[in-house]
């Protein structure tokens, strides 16, 4: 295998700075490793140039996966080599020590009582994308959802993750798309796990589903999937219409299944329609004498600060889900219309 500089990578290894932009660190922070840490190349050119081997890659992709889980440097950098000599089994404190502090770096409170680093796992999840870590950037989603429930892995991890992983984006001239690809393909194959393994328990045959829909022309969807998985969690029916949904099918299924609720998803004010969002705020759906409306809660940057009376805007994922299971203050005795 040859890299971009032209080198013979099973013969002498790779350069620090190709190696650099494998793991998304900085060519500063490997000579730093390697001064303070001993996790030096094992081949050095003319004694002097550095020349990464396979083995020292796997070293330091170690190294990096350890310190995003929440562990210290130093720990990290002498739980990284004892793996390259294959010693890890003789050290069982050090990985006991490796697996605690990984812990609290999700927020789980050690032996100790210390709150973990909500912050710190949020960091080790941009790292874990910027490096293309594909399988540490889905542990660590997983492990922020089963320690932290979902709304708050949502909320604290997730999304500043993502906008992390946006600003390197925009701020680079679109060279990490594939770094932003990544991490919402996995965001949204994390929330889709939730959802499927909530929906499986059947909802009351009478209840009607809470509507999600992105407003015609939006195509940003993860907002709407962490709604859904969170409502599914709460045992809450719910009808997922996904991206750019158009009026028509957007009126129709309201009438058809009526909804206590719909949220419509507006990513930027270029795609928010106002006008949509009220006819259906005054849409009436029901059996003829006992008509109702659904709640409006408009989701999203899009929508600006203040819609208009009768549209409900939360700030975030908690206020969506308090909005929309709140106690029904429709006519008493009044019944979804029935589905055709």
């Amino acid at each position: 295998m040859r890299t971009d500089e032209g080198t013979d990578t099973a013969a002498v290894g790779v350069t620090t700075g190709f190696l650099a932009r494998r793991l998304g660190v900085s060519p500063t922070t490997l000579r730093s490793w390697d001064r303070r840490y001993g996790l030096g190349p094992a081949v050095r050119v003319d004694g002097r140039h550095r020349r990464w081997t396979p083995d020292d890659v796997a070293m330091l992709q170690e190294m990096c996966r350890l310190t995003a889980a929440g562990l210290p440097p130093a720990e990290a950098a002498r739980a990284a080599k004892e793996g390259a000599r294959g010693r890890v089994a003789a050290s069982p404190a050090l990985a006991s020590r490796a697996r605690t502090t990984a812990r609290a770096g999700t927020g789980v409170r050690t032996a100790e009582g210390t709150p973990g680093d909500v912050a710190q796992e949020c960091r080790g999840l941009a790292r874990a994308a910027v490096r293309l870590d594909a399988h540490a950037v889905q542990e660590l989603l997983t492990a922020a959802v089963t320690t932290h429930g979902l709304t708050k892995a949502w909320e604290e991890v997730m999304v500043p993750a993502l906008r992390e992983v946006g600003r390197r984006w925009e701020s680079s001239g679109d060279r990490h798309v594939e770094v932003e690809r990544l991490m919402s393909w996995h965001v949204s194959a994390t929330l889709l796990r939730v959802y499927v393994s909530a929906a499986g328990h059947e909802p009351p045959a009478s209840a009607s589903p809470v509507l999600l829909a992105c407003v015609p022309g939006e195509l940003h969807t993860l907002s709407l999937e962490a709604l859904n998985a969170a409502l599914a969690e709460r045992r809450v029916p719910v009808l997922m219409l996904g991206a750019a949904v158009p009026p028509e099918a957007l009126l129709a299924a309201v009438r058809r299944v009526g909804p206590p609720a719909v949220v419509l998803w507006s990513q930027s004010w270029s795609t928010a329609n106002l006008p949509l969002a009220r006819h259906l705020a005054a849409t009436r759906w029901g059996v003829r004498g006992a008509r109702t409306r659904s709640r409006i809660v408009l989701g999203g940057p899009g929508w600006g600060t203040e819609p208009g009376p009768g549209l409900l805007r939360p700030g975030h994922l908690a206020e969506a889900l308090r909005l929309i299971t709140a106690p029904d203050d429709r006519a008493p005795g009044t019944k979804a219309p029935a589905r055709s």
